[in-house]
């Protein structure tokens, strides 16, 4: 089995090699062959630009793996705003003895994750750090992308607004947290991880009147409904029986004493969306695989301005409070 050695990440001819036969043989293109110290790009109007690095421990877990993850990532950033995922930097961090065959693994699954939004990485970095400076692999990506949809922002949602999940929550947090403890649950549980740009597209394309949009990565949804609730100045009112939340997360939240709605999500969004236009953008993300079970969860009030107010199914209600802590280990 080979191994990563520190000579592959010293500048040399090993790392050139190692570029070249792994790097480049996966994800080329005409830019990144180009092997220039910055690649030119080509970009018409607005464009969003995003970053961000991932730590996930374990490397692989069911439904994806650290390299999907940081691609999904960073496409769906751009998405949240708007914009078309056109260009991805990415920069590994590896730590010394990692096997050639598991990063290559992390290089394919990452290719195969660019397919679904047409996006490039069009330029990178590699570096190979001595044993235990790193946990194995640290990937960064940062992403360019054109706004198609202008106008997308926290601060733009407005009483009456329909607040939407895209899917079940919690399941990735829930499978990292699974896999990391050892608990066996016997079941299918998978992580959300996927690329949301077709959904995105599709609900642009036919014009929904879109306020807001946000991927509920750390902190879950509540973290992103309590962002609105404050950006916006209004109360957000969320009926708890809509949210779908599987068996199996509904199971770990009950053994371990968590919260469903502070599980990370890695392919879960929430959109604000103009109360006329709610069940024509369910019906379009009822299109999707990863939207199949995508629900109206709550409205925009001023109720009770900057908070977040969870209504259970026997009347009684709670505030939804933004995550504090740490609450879950590190799942992206």
């Amino acid at each position: 089995m080979k191994r990563l050695q520190l000579s592959q990440g010293g500048g040399g001819e090993e790392m050139d090699s190692l570029i070249r036969d792994l790097f480049y043989r996966h994800f080329s293109n005409d830019i990144l062959l180009l092997s220039e110290d910055a690649a030119v790009l080509e970009i018409n109007g607005k464009i969003a630009f995003t970053t961000d690095s991932y730590t996930v421990t374990p490397l692989f877990f069911n439904g994806g793996d650290i390299g999907k993850i940081a691609v999904a990532g960073t496409l769906n950033d751009l998405a949240m705003m708007g914009a078309r995922p056109l260009y991805l930097s990415c920069a590994f961090i590896i730590e010394e003895g990692l096997s050639y065959e598991v990063l290559e693994r992390i290089v394919l699954s990452m290719k195969d994750e660019l397919s679904h939004s047409g996006a490039k990485i069009v330029c990178g970095d590699t570096k190979v750090v001595p044993k235990g400076s790193v946990d194995q692999l640290f990937i960064n990506t940062s992403g360019i992308g054109e706004i198609v949809l202008e106008g997308l922002s926290a601060h733009n949602i407005q009483e009456d607004d329909i607040i939407i999940v895209s899917r079940d929550i919690g399941t990735h947090g829930a499978t990292i947290l699974a896999s990391r403890e050892g608990i066996d649950l016997e079941s299918a549980l998978c992580s959300d991880c996927a690329t949301l740009w077709p959904a995105v597209e599709a609900l642009i394309g036919e014009n929904i009147g879109i306020r807001a949009m946000r991927d509920a990565t750390r902190g879950g949804v509540a973290a992103v409904l309590n962002e609105w609730a404050v950006a916006s100045d209004v109360c957000i009112e969320i009926e708890e029986q809509t949210v779908e939340v599987c068996d199996e997360v509904r199971g770990i939240c009950e053994l371990l004493g968590m919260e469903p709605f502070e599980f990370a999500n890695e392919g879960t969004f929430i959109l604000a969306i103009h109360p006329s236009d709610a069940k024509r953008a369910i019906e379009i993300l009822h299109r999707f695989n990863m939207c199949a079970n995508a629900s109206i969860i709550g409205k925009v009030t001023r109720h009770k301005a900057k908070r977040v107010i969870l209504k259970s199914p026997w009347g009684s209600s709670r505030y939804l409070e933004r995550p504090k802590g740490e609450l879950l280990p590190r799942i992206c």
